[in-house]
C-alpha cells in the first residue's frame, strides 16, 4: 500500500503542479467537478484504449477518444441521460475543450454518442481500461482484504420469461443392482471441476429477469433487471466486476470472481457474507493462497444457530472479539462503494437495454469511482 501511494502521490503532484495550472490559464479557473473529470481521464487514459479509424477508406467516423471523454463527464457529473450531457456540452464551453471539441457544432448529434455506446459496449472499452488500470497500479501491492458482495440494478426493460423445463422423473430409494443414476452437477460443481474462467463467465445467466432478496430490516423486495457483483479492496477500490441475471445467487459468481481478482492482484483474506458459505468457495480460496472468512450460515440447522447465538452472547459478555471477528468488519467497505456507484456514478439511472449496454454503463460509472478512490488514498 505504501509503494501504491508513492506512485499516485507523483502522479497527482503531475497534475497539481502542471496541468492544473496550463488548464487554468486555457480554460479560466477549474470547478471542483473539472478538477476531478480532469484527474480521473489523467488517471485512465481511455483514448489509449480506442482505436482511430484515420486513413481507412469510406466516410470517417467521429472522433470515438472524445465520445468516450464525453461518457466518463457524464459519470463524473452524474448525468441521467445522454441528452442532458449533451445539452451540458452545448453550454459549458470549457467541460466541452476538455472532452476534445473546441467548437460547439463539432459536437456529435444523440444518435452519434448512441452508436459510439453500442461500440463501447461491444468492445467492452471501460471494463479493459479498468483492468488495465487495477493492472498498473496494483502489479507489486499485497492487499490485505478482499470483500465479496452485490447489489441490485433496476433495469427498464422487460423480464425474461425462463422456460418450463420438465425433468425427468426420479425413482425414490437405493438403485437396483447394476442401475447406474447420474446426478446432475451444479452450476458450483461445474465451475470447480475444471472449467476455465472465460467458460464460468459464459455459463453464468445474463438476461434481464426479476430478483428477491431480504433487507436489512427482514422484509423480501424485488426487482426488475441485473444483479452487479463485486470485489473490493481496502480503501474502497473495485478490482473485477461480473453483471449477471437479477435472479443469480451471489454464491454462483465467487468462484469467478475470485479467479478474476486473482489475476490482478494478490491479497491476503476473503471477506464474504453468509450466502458465500459453501464448502467449495471456502476450499477455492485458500487454494488461491487466502483466507476465507466467511459468515456461517445455519440454514435450517436450529441446533446450530442457537449455538452460534450463545457463543455471540458469552464473547460479548466478557468482552472478547476473536481477531476474525474484527478483519470481518472490513466488509463494509463493498457496500459503501455500492452505494456510492448509485448515488454519485450512474447506478440508480440505468437508461440503456440489454447485458452488454447495462454493463458498459456501470462499468464507466465503476471506472470513474476507482480512479476517484485512488486519488483520496492520496489527498
Amino acid at each position: 500500500m505504501k509503494r501504491l501511494r508513492e506512485t499516485l502521490s507523483q502522479t497527482w503532484l503531475s497534475i497539481q503542479s502542471s496541468l492544473f495550472p496550463w488548464l487554468s490559464e486555457e480554460l479560466g479557473p477549474l470547478t471542483a467537478k473539472q478538477q476531478e473529470l480532469v484527474t480521473a481521464l489523467e488517471l485512465i487514459r481511455i483514448e489509449e484504449f480506442i482505436m482511430t479509424y484515420r486513413g481507412y477508406p469510406g466516410r470517417p467516423a467521429q472522433d470515438r477518444a472524445a465520445i468516450a471523454r464525453a461518457f466518463v463527464a457524464k459519470m463524473i457529473y452524474n448525468l441521467p441521460t445522454t441528452r442532458a450531457l449533451l445539452e451540458r456540452l452545448a453550454t459549458d464551453k470549457s467541460l466541452r475543450r476538455l472532452c476534445g471539441w473546441e467548437n460547439k457544432h463539432e459536437v456529435p448529434d444523440e444518435w452519434t454518442f448512441s452508436r459510439a455506446f453500442s461500440e463501447f459496449a461491444k468492445s467492452r472499452l471501460p471494463e479493459r481500461v479498468h483492468e488495465a488500470l487495477i493492472r498498473k497500479n496494483y502489479a507489486e501491492v499485497l492487499v490485505g482484504h478482499l470483500s465479496r458482495d452485490s447489489t441490485a440494478i433496476e433495469a427498464r426493460e422487460k423480464p425474461v420469461k425462463k422456460p418450463v423445463t420438465e425433468s425427468a422423473p426420479t425413482r425414490r430409494g437405493r438403485p437396483k443392482q447394476g442401475e447406474d443414476r447420474v446426478k446432475q452437477q451444479t452450476r458450483i460443481e461445474r465451475q470447480v471441476s475444471g472449467m476455465t474462467l472465460s467458460d464460468m463467465i459464459a455459463d453464468l445467466p445474463t438476461a434481464c429477469d426479476v430478483g428477491t432478496k431480504q433487507n436489512s430490516k427482514g422484509y423480501k423486495e424485488s426487482w426488475i433487471g441485473y444483479k452487479l457483483h463485486l470485489d473490493v479492496a481496502d480503501g474502497g477500490i473495485p478490482m473485477s466486476g461480473v453483471l449477471t441475471s437479477a435472479s443469480t445467487h451471489d454464491s454462483q459468481v465467487a468462484i469467478p470472481l475470485a479467479y478474476m481478482t486473482h489475476e490482478r492482484a494478490v491479497n491476503l483474506y476473503d471477506l464474504m457474507d453468509s450466502a458465500y458459505d459453501v464448502p467449495q468457495i471456502r476450499e477455492i480460496s485458500q487454494q488461491l493462497g487466502h483466507v476465507p472468512l466467511i459468515d456461517v450460515n445455519p440454514r435450517r440447522n436450529q441446533a446450530l444457530k442457537e449455538e452460534i447465538a450463545a457463543e455471540n452472547k458469552r464473547s460479548r459478555l466478557v468482552g472478547h472479539k476473536p481477531a476474525e471477528a474484527i478483519r470481518y468488519h472490513e466488509r463494509s467497505t463493498v457496500e459503501r462503494v455500492n452505494a456510492r456507484l448509485k448515488d454519485e456514478f450512474g447506478g440508480r439511472m440505468v437508461r440503456v437495454r440489454g447485458h452488454a449496454k447495462v454493463m458498459c454503463h456501470l462499468m464507466f460509472g465503476i471506472l470513474v469511482l476507482t480512479a476517484n478512490q485512488l486519488m483520496t488514498l492520496v489527498t
